[in-house]
């Protein structure tokens, strides 16, 4: 009986132990992203970012992060400049001792800190949230369903995506007769273009702008303009990035690098037709739901007249 009853013992507690494996491994999460798979033991508690456009859909998401970049940030996200968050690098370069000390459950990297990916992943499990330019609104969307999946956040990140999709087809139907659009960025008194395709080519695919002109050089920086150029492709509409007030440089405005006699003739600016896209958000977030988001309704809003 004796022999019998701990026999009995032994397997409950086997059968608990294994219960809990179980348990253990239904935790884990491996998610694919820009640079290969990373498993992630359980839920992180500890998260470090990088990447301001995943910072961007975390902050909406309600999900608590303990260190970020030094850098500008835009007046939603302001709270996190300040000493209660850990500051672990800029947006390109970590601190790897401040990161180390934190002993983080989990890295974010994506475009400007991707070529680190492989140094932070040796230190904590680290996913790649990078945007596709040539797909940018998908990529947006599947990385904000990455985040989702790692935080069991799927419901809120499919709403999020409802309510974005919402927003796109009222700007699309406003863009649909609203004419042709030409995207610039203006940068120490010069001034670059963007088109279809390129870093700023979502007020194309996404917004549903028609291109002034297709050929515009999809480069990182655009393609450097003239104001001729400008007068020449006529746009019925000219959407502005101003570099300089994106990365506080105090350089001058976009205003009045375009205030002269050559864009005065344009139909964009003769007819009031000019948006000042939220430079932070195009420029240093340049990426997460939120954000692009925030944008298209900018842009839906100024097409529509309102």
């Amino acid at each position: 009986m004796q022999r019998t009853m701990l026999f009995n013992r032994v397997a409950l507690a086997a059968t608990a132990f294994g219960v809990m494996s179980l348990a253990v491994q239904a935790q884990e999460i491996t998610v694919e992203h820009a640079q290969g798979e990373t498993t992630l033991p359980e839920t992180p508690q500890t998260v470090l970012t990088f990447d301001l456009a995943a910072l961007d859909t975390l902050d909406a998401l309600g999900i608590d992060v303990t260190g970020v970049p030094e850098t500008t940030y835009p007046e939603h996200l302001s709270e996190y400049a300040g000493e209660d968050y850990e500051k672990i690098g800029s947006l390109f370069e970590p601190d790897y001792e401040a990161v180390n000390a934190i002993q983080p459950d989990l890295i974010i990297v994506a475009g400007r800190s991707s070529s680190v990916y492989s140094e932070l992943a040796a230190i904590a499990p680290t996913v790649d949230l990078s945007n596709d330019w040539e797909d940018f609104e998908g990529s947006i969307k599947d990385n904000a369903r990455i985040l989702g999946e790692i935080f069991d956040k799927t419901d809120e990140v499919e709403q999020m995506i409802a309510d974005f999709d919402e927003t796109k087809a009222e700007t699309q139907e406003a863009a649909a007769d609203a004419g042709t659009g030409l995207v610039v960025l203006t940068s120490g008194g010069e001034v670059t273009a963007y088109g279809p395709g390129s870093r700023f080519g979502w007020v194309h695919s996404t917004a549903g702008v028609t291109p002034a002109v297709e050929d515009v050089e999809a480069a990182t920086h655009g393609d450097a303009i003239s104001f001729e150029f400008i007068l020449e492709t006529n746009p019925d509409w000219l959407f502005v990035i101003d570099r300089d007030a994106a990365v506080s440089s105090g350089g001058e405005a976009a205003e009045q690098v375009l205030d002269n006699e050559l864009m005065a003739q344009t139909t964009a600016w003769s007819e009031d037709q000019v948006v000042y896209i939220d430079p932070v958000r195009a420029y240093i977030i340049n990426g997460g739901l939120p954000a692009l988001h925030a944008m298209v309704e900018q842009i839906g809003d100024a097409l529509a007249g309102d």
